[in-house]
């Protein structure tokens, strides 16, 4: 049974990568185009063509994504959207579910992907974690999306949630972001992808509905750097007694 079971996960995320691949390839042409606009409007344009791009390959790959909470995003406000990080398969249903221009915070590693670093780049601020110089760079990019009226999606455990516990501790950035900005945090939790795509299992997946839920965002207006640790826990707490409570 679970040989049987190890080698259908192997065929679905082959037949998964095909199809990634194959609507990749159709929507290159639009993004690269788009890449060349002055922001905001190329983040406004992405955002569509990545929403499109997405609703098409993740029912074809049997993972719909089901979106809750949307009313929370007010018209005329952006956002710190914060999200919890189980698998790869958070990235293309983060972004294009959230309601509006975004950018999100992403590491220089995958920029390096032929073809498909090339749009990784277009939506992304693009940060090597191991240079200073690009750290201190990309947090004057977050405050400049942000002061264009665009949302910033990030992923405050920093990593992908490899524990046993629903969540890992956040780090500071994205509340030194907000409050900096004077932005409000809105918290995201998202089911499931860990099950998709597992971390300890290599060339492995499985198909099942995606759930992402957004929260009521958590104000800072008047907050200061000095409220970031009170903030960050407020956000923790609300985010991982969430996700405890609509899994059961």
């Amino acid at each position: 049974m679970r040989s049987i079971k190890n080698i259908l996960g192997r065929v679905f995320i082959v037949y998964a990568m095909i199809i990634f691949i194959i609507t990749m390839l159709i929507v290159f042409i639009p993004i690269w185009i788009i890449s060349m606009l002055p922001e905001p409007h190329r983040a406004k344009a992405l955002h569509a063509v990545f929403r499109g791009w997405m609703g098409i390959f993740m029912p074809l790959a049997f993972c719909p994504v089901i979106r809750k909470g949307r009313k929370n995003f007010k018209k005329g406000e952006n956002y710190v959207v914060v999200i919890n990080h189980n698998s790869l398969a958070d990235i293309p249903v983060s972004s294009p579910w959230i309601p509006g221009a975004n950018k999100t915070l992403a590491k220089i590693e995958m920029s390096r992907i032929p073809l498909f670093g090339i749009i990784y780049k277009c939506g992304s601020i693009i940060v090597d974690r191991k240079n200073e110089n690009s750290r201190r760079e990309s947090f004057t990019k977050m405050q400049e999306t942000l002061a264009m009226g665009i949302n910033l999606c990030l992923y405050p455990e920093g990593t992908r949630n490899k524990t046993g516990q629903p969540m890992q501790p956040f780090f500071d950035g994205a509340f030194v972001t907000a409050i900096k900005a004077q932005k409000p945090v809105m918290p995201g939790v998202i089911f499931n992808t860990g099950k998709i795509l597992p971390h300890d299992k290599k060339i492995w997946a499985r198909p099942m509905p995606i759930h992402i839920h957004f929260l009521e965002p958590v104000p800072t207006a008047g907050l200061t750097l000095g409220d970031v640790p009170a903030l960050k826990k407020q956000v923790h707490d609300t985010m991982e007694s969430y996700y405890i409570a609509y899994k059961k």
